[in-house]
């Protein structure tokens, strides 16, 4: 269904609009939450904020992004708001490094393709993942959520830009260090022990 369909379909305040509204973007806002919030019950709570934050707004929804990119906005917007009333630091200040080529996705690869049998090759990818969903967690929330937008839910930066209001140059600054961290995580933790 077309973004002003279902749009118009909730301003008729349609019941199953609503079910589908959050049918199709449930994905990205748990993303977003899970990786911004750490407290599950804060969690539960967020969600329904931002559903009801997205009922209540519809009608402001201009159709300047996609409704998923609205929702994920608004998303992110709540669950900064949580952060910053809870007084919790959303990014590590660093100095601006060089953007790195290539990211966790690439990492894990080339990882695995060293790892030469197919079969060795699948259980080094399951294990690197695992690894660097360990390294995600102990990200800083923005860079987390970063992470997963551009990776796992496979957003441009454009997209991003929208939901979080950051300007493309600082995401990709952002992800850079994001990466850099998970890979300093993975080297400290896991690389050497195995040497």
């Amino acid at each position: 269904m077309k973004d002003q369909e279902l749009v118009k379909r909730l301003l008729d305040e349609d019941a199953d609009a609503f079910e589908l509204l959050v049918k199709n973007t449930e994905g990205l806002v748990a993303h977003i939450v899970f990786k911004m919030v750490a407290i599950a019950e804060d969690r539960k709570d967020l969600v329904q904020d931002i559903y009801f934050s997205a009922y209540k707004h519809i009608k402001t929804f201009k159709f300047q992004s996609k409704l998923t990119t609205w929702i994920g906005s608004i998303a992110y917007n709540t669950c900064y708001n949580y952060l910053q009333k809870k007084k919790v630091l959303l990014i590590e200040e660093k100095q601006d490094e060089e953007m790195e080529e290539h990211g966790i996705e690439t990492l894990a690869n080339r990882m695995a393709e060293e790892s030469g049998n197919e079969v060795l090759n699948k259980i080094f990818r399951a294990e690197l993942r695992a690894i660097l969903n360990t390294g995600i967690r102990q990200l800083p929330p923005l860079y987390a959520t970063l992470i997963t937008l551009y990776h796992y839910q496979e957003l441009s930066y454009q997209e991003i830009s929208q939901i979080t209001n950051l300007p493309e140059g600082t995401l990709k600054s952002y992800l850079f260090r994001a990466r850099k961290q998970i890979k300093d995580y993975v080297l400290l933790n896991y690389i050497k022990e195995d040497l």
